[in-house]
């Protein structure tokens, strides 16, 4: 049974939605995403359209916009786009099963319609202009679906040919893609495609998926292991991957970690303490999700571009800050110098099950139990008015950046602070 898939990706996704806030035009507007307290070094999460359209890239710093444009610096709002994100979900799950719905991403999903276009006795593309339309109708966001008989074809119509669509859909079938992307250039424009890759198969005279297809699958198998079935599999736009594959997947791998950029370089004390706060954070995620930890690795990265790093056994598994923070201060006193100063902080746990918890002989089970009912209880004050809603004294040190940070989703401004 051929299969008919939907990628559908929301137009400069951060942008749009603060035109839509602001009652802009999203095809007109003229606006960045960046925080501009951060200097104009800062990254602009993302450009309005037109402003693509004149030449701004995405992704660019503050200042590589041109001078003489006039436009708008919207500050990032984590929260508010997840919040537009699941009425966007909202409006797919009218139309369908949720087994039937992949989010790749914040501002992408991947959509089996197969049985959904019988259901409604409907073809593709008009099923594909309903959900757009009813997206721009209630959310003034624009976007573009690439459809595919599979999930890599769907992939590339969007990123490929939806773009010089007037509706803004692409579509693909193995057949169309060999025959109207086999030299397409460049190779990267394909998903999976990364500089890395591109350049190995430069070395064999191959820059497009017809390359691909007439190499000598030894030598790609030699370049690139197993990952060359896939490679393969791509240059005929075949994907055996289905939805049903992706909904039972289930990770092996288990982490907790963290790393932080720094405002500005801290010396060795003061980084410290940043350092103890994440560590900190990093515990109460350990106790969220029911695991425990026997080793800590920290990882520094020092102003002139050197680093260090080091992996702390402890003798313990356990999710109490206090039972692990004192090994971990004397590593980073042994590999940090006195003199250095610090850009970039980072830890990870290695995590275990919460049944394999233990403790020494020399641990006072009692202290545990108290801590333990102390995290219960600060829990449940987070959950209920917030990350900021308790703290340590030494989070409100001048160089503590805790409080900041959880006003943040994913490293930007959540815009929670601007809606109190």
């Amino acid at each position: 049974m051929t299969r008919v898939y939907f990628v559908i990706d929301m137009k400069s996704f951060f942008a749009s939605v603060e035109c839509a806030e602001r009652g802009l035009d999203p095809w007109t507007a003229n606006l960045v995403v960046a925080d501009a307290e951060r200097t104009e070094k800062t990254i602009c999460l993302a450009v309005s359209v037109n402003m693509k359209k004149l030449g701004v890239k995405n992704r660019c710093r503050l200042w590589q916009v041109p001078k003489d444009l006039d436009y708008i610096i919207a500050r990032p709002r984590m929260k508010k786009y997840i919040e537009y994100a699941a009425e966007i979900y909202g409006i797919y799950l009218k139309y369908m099963d949720k087994n039937d719905i992949h989010v790749y991403s914040i501002d992408e999903c991947i959509l089996d319609v197969t049985d959904y276009l019988k259901l409604y006795n409907t073809k593709a593309k008009p099923f594909a202009l309903k959900l757009m339309s009813e997206i721009w109708e209630k959310l003034h966001i624009p976007s573009t679906c690439g459809i595919g008989t599979n999930m890599y074809l769907a992939k590339i119509a969007l990123d490929i040919t939806a773009k010089h669509s007037k509706d803004r859909i692409g579509w693909l079938d193995e057949e169309k893609y060999i025959r109207t992307l086999s030299h397409h250039k460049p190779i990267t424009d394909f998903w999976r495609i990364s500089t890395g890759t591109a350049n190995r198969l430069s070395k064999y005279g191959v820059y497009d998926q017809a390359g691909i297809r007439d190499m000598d699958p030894d030598i790609l198998y030699k370049e690139f292991g197993v990952n060359a079935e896939l490679i393969i599999d791509h240059a005929y736009g075949r994907e055996p991957t289905l939805m049903s594959d992706i909904k039972a997947y289930k990770s092996k791998s288990k982490s907790v970690s963290s790393h932080e950029i720094l405002a500005c370089s801290y010396n060795k004390k003061d980084a410290l303490l940043v350092l103890k706060e994440m560590l900190q954070n990093g515990c109460y995620r350990l106790y969220q999700q029911n695991y425990v930890t026997n080793s800590v690795t920290i990882g520094i990265g020092f102003e002139d571009g050197f680093g260090a790093h080091a992996t702390i056994p402890l003798t313990i598994s356990t999710c109490i800050y206090n039972y692990i923070i004192d090994d971990v201060v004397k590593a980073y006193n042994k590999i940090v110098p006195n003199d250095v100063m610090i850009k970039t902080l980072g830890y990870g746990f290695n995590v275990l099950d919460k049944e394999l918890e233990h403790y020494d002989l020399f641990t006072d089970m009692e202290d545990v139990s108290k801590e333990k009912k102390l995290l219960d209880s600060i829990m449940k004050l987070k959950d209920k008015y917030g990350k900021n809603s308790v703290l340590k004294a030494m989070d409100f040190e001048e160089k503590a950046t805790i409080r900041e940070r959880n006003m943040m989703i994913g490293g930007h401004r959540s815009g929670e602070d601007e809606e109190k």
